[in-house]
């Protein structure tokens, strides 16, 4: 295998030390791409939440588990924010953090957000970003430890809908794969996410981020995932809570009767209360959703 040159340093770190976290671009050459000086990258602080954007280099940051406790499982982490933002912290890197404690490699994924200033397409940007970021870790799998059958997808609300575009699209010709690298993720971990775009269901901000204000029902329907489940559709683990104002539990509901009338396995958890965004932690109730995937995950062998 050719290894890139934007890959050395990090892999030349990897084999220092295992538990290295590292950042790595996902392009040399990033597709679909406008130059626009007016869209700059930059982070800000709400409450406790890291909020970036303006994204125009998506990267993966890598979180390795110790060597002694690595499983070979792979997940790539969506943070969410309504295709305008990302939460970077409480649904990103503290996910990561979470994941490695159980021998999970973890990658947190800062996609771009969908922009006609910066972007030819703007509804397939973060889907591009999603399958280069499975296609780099598959590729990589040898050197980081990775089977190449146990890579993930996980996403929290609007990065929970681009985790399952990316579960429902991947044989969507829209990255450059030359050696044909397998971009279907194995499983998919989706939380309080967005799913349907129909007016029904929708999160009408992160369908306006993706479509633009009048999209045609052609699109809606194609990127409203409930409608595009296959047979061949990842296993998938939902969470979510009955009194979401945010994204109404209508979404992972739907997702998961369309697997199960597809003969895919699925695992649905409704909590109460909770509403929306809390990350790792819904303060409103003792039971730790993070555990309950984690159950799932032995259960399908992902850990061990």
């Amino acid at each position: 295998m050719i290894v890139k040159p934007l890959l050395i340093v990090t892999l030349l770190l990897y084999a220092v030390n295992c538990c290295a976290q590292q950042v790595i671009p996902l392009y040399e050459t990033v597709p679909n791409a406008i130059a626009d000086a007016r869209v700059t990258e930059k982070s800000d602080t709400a409450g406790n939440r890291i909020r970036t954007s303006g994204v125009t280099q998506p990267t993966i940051t890598a979180f390795f588990p110790s060597k002694d406790i690595a499983n070979g499982t792979a997940v790539i982490i969506c943070p969410g924010g309504g295709y305008s933002y990302l939460v970077m912290n409480q649904e990103g890197t503290d996910v990561a953090e979470a994941f490695i404690k159980k021998g999970v490699t973890a990658f947190v994924l800062k996609y771009r957000l969908p922009d006609d200033k910066i972007m030819k397409d703007k509804s397939i940007g973060p889907l591009q970003d999603a399958q280069q970021a499975i296609k780099i870790v598959r590729e990589h799998a040898k050197e980081w430890g990775i089977d190449t059958s146990s890579v993930g997808i996980m996403g929290f609300s609007a990065g929970g809908h681009l985790a399952s575009t990316a579960a429902t699209h991947f044989n969507d010709k829209i990255i450059a794969n030359s050696i044909h690298t397998n971009l279907r993720p194995d499983f998919a971990i989706l939380i309080y996410p967005v799913i349907g775009f129909s007016d029904s269901l929708a999160h009408k901000g992160s369908r306006k981020g993706l479509l633009g204000d009048h999209p045609s029902v052609e699109s809606i329907d194609f990127y409203s995932g409930e409608k595009q489940v296959s047979a061949k559709t990842p296993p998938a683990f939902l969470v979510h809570c009955g009194d979401d104002k945010i994204v109404a539990v209508g979404n992972s509901i739907s997702y998961y009767e369309a697997l199960l009338r597809n003969g895919v396995k699925a695992e649905l958890h409704i909590y109460p209360t909770g509403g929306h965004g809390f990350g790792l932690n819904n303060k409103t109730i003792t039971d730790q959703w993070i555990d309950r995937c984690f159950n799932w995950m032995q259960a399908n062998k992902w850990l061990k």
